[in-house]
């Protein structure tokens, strides 16, 4: 489908300076909507909101349907009565990096209180009790995952973070004896996993109708393939191809390349595709119909894996003895359209895109994406300048996997870059990053994103993920007041005008 013209900044939840060492869904989270309407933007793009497991890359989730606790904001609760808000002084304060570990240390048993709280403390407020309320239909409304993501966390908890192949065979193969008995014996902590996911939903909903009465929309991710670790495998094991002792017999990655003379393998358990066609795509349309309960716009992470999938053997250490396989992708949109309607969703249509693979994007209308600092290398690559643009587009100066603007145009970008650079842009002594940012939001694109690294011109130091890179990744964060008015209002002067504007304007003539 189409969008109205707009433009927007993409900044993960975590990377918000939030008090307590990581963003959540708090008071930092209303300051960043209250400078996008100051800025006049009208996105805010999100990464996966699930929770992460190793690496904390949200790419590699614990769950496809579940939030991430470490984003429920512990201010919210103090505020709700669910816990004292002396209990959460002493966290660490809003700036600085991410440190995971110390994160989880400090903040999950103090989720776990205020959930216990709130189960128990209930009947006693009625604020408490119109939650329970709540809370009741929120556990009916979302049974499908609910009931088997608490197992499966607390499971996870109980086994020391274990993955749930590594767990005694009973609970690995889902005994269903097993499973009764740890619902007797642990029920109090099914509960709180339970609590603490109404709690995550509870405040994301709030956040969203905020940014609604400020015209702004979210877009969220959504990766094509799940981790091997996973609620969702645990719980659907018939759908992904497994061998009879529970590992994978093939894995998802991308064949070698130019960037990679062994391609990346990225270790995913791939779909039995056949299975889910014959029971109509059922996982996949209960995930998008969550996922757009969330989101108000859907981005599709590695589309061309819906027309073909990179499938490596799982017991090889590299890509290269993988095969393209066909992914029956037309057949999985047309079932999500007649199911749920037409969605909103932007293909990320990045990597070895062929014709097959336009044609599917096309055959839905999906509009595609254009990361500018892909334009400058060949002329090749001119695809990705504005001037090639078309209208169903959607144009980053960077995302998530990319340096920041700055940061290639000091460290990464070759001398042919930099010359195409000063040729099509002329920066001058402003440097490169405005004058990019200028350059994608006055294309004829319909939809352009800017991380929030790039509005502050933040260099290398900056970038949220290094995609060859196992660890320190992902922990970035704003830092603290430096969202000033004088920001808004020279990106604000960006702003890509829309149709409704134009009407706007027309009846202020008038």
């Amino acid at each position: 489908m189409s969008f109205e013209r707009s433009s927007g900044i993409l900044l993960h939840i975590t990377s918000l300076p939030s008090h307590g060492g990581i963003g959540d869904l708090g008071p930092a989270a209303y300051e960043f909507a209250d400078f996008l309407a100051a800025a006049k933007q009208r996105l805010w793009q999100v990464l996966p909101l699930s929770p992460t497991g190793y690496g904390n890359s949200p790419y590699a989730a614990l769950s496809a349907f579940a939030g991430n606790p470490l984003l429920v904001s512990l201010e919210k609760l103090a505020e709700w009565g669910w816990i004292d808000v002396k209990r959460i002084a002493g966290l660490p304060g809003r700036s600085g990096n991410i440190h995971f570990d110390e994160v989880v240390e400090t903040k999950m048993p103090l989720l776990v209180e205020a959930a216990r709280n709130f189960l128990y403390q209930h009947n006693n407020e009625p604020k408490l009790a119109a939650q329970w309320t709540r809370f009741d239909d929120y556990c009916r409304m979302n049974a499908t995952w609910l009931n088997d993501y608490a197992h499966y966390s607390m499971l996870r908890r109980k086994f020391g973070g274990a993955g749930w192949h590594e767990w005694p065979k009973e609970y690995a193969y889902r005994d269903t004896e097993a499973l009764a008995r740890l619902e007797k014996e642990h029920g109090e902590e099914l509960a709180i996993e339970q609590v603490i996911q109404f709690a995550f939903d509870e405040q994301w909903s709030a956040l969203r109708r905020y940014c609604a009465e400020r015209d702004i929309r979210f877009i969220g991710d959504v990766a094509i393939f799940v981790n091997y670790d996973s609620a969702d495998v645990w719980t659907h094991r018939d759908i992904f191809e497994l061998n009879e002792d529970l590992s994978p017999i093939r894995v998802s990655g991308v064949p070698p390349d130019y960037f990679s003379e062994t391609g990346q393998r990225w270790g995913n358990p791939l779909y039995r595709w056949d299975v889910l066609e014959e029971r109509g795509f059922d996982w996949w349309v209960d995930r998008i119909r969550r996922s757009h309960s969330l989101y108000d716009v859907i981005r599709l992470d590695h589309f061309r894996g819906f027309e073909a999938y990179w499938s490596i053997p799982a017991e090889d250490d590299t890509a290269v003895n993988g095969e393209w396989i066909k992914a029956p992708g037309a057949d999985l949109f047309a079932k999500l359209e007649e199911t749920l309607g037409e969605l909103p969703v932007i293909a990320e249509d990045l990597g070895l895109i062929t014709p097959e693979v336009d044609a599917l994007r096309e055959q839905f209308k999906l509009p595609g994406m254009r990361i500018l600092q892909f334009g400058f290398s060949n002329r090749g690559a001119h695809n990705y300048l504005p001037h090639r643009y078309e209208k169903n587009t959607v144009v980053y100066t960077g995302t998530h996997d990319n340096d920041t603007t700055r940061g290639w145009w000091e460290n990464g970008a070759s001398k042919i870059e930099k010359a195409a650079v000063q040729t099509y842009v002329n920066p001058g002594d402003e440097g490169v990053v405005w004058p990019l940012i200028r350059a994608a939001s006055t294309s004829v694109a319909d939809t352009c994103l800017f991380p929030l690294q790039d509005i502050l011109e933040l260099g290398s130091e900056a970038r949220m993920n290094v995609p060859s890179r196992s660890g320190d990744n992902w922990g970035w964060r704003c830092p603290e007041g430096v969202l000033k008015p004088e920001l808004a209002e020279k990106l604000g002067e960006l702003t890509v005008v829309t149709d409704r504007d134009r009407v706007v304007e027309g009846e202020k003539e008038a």
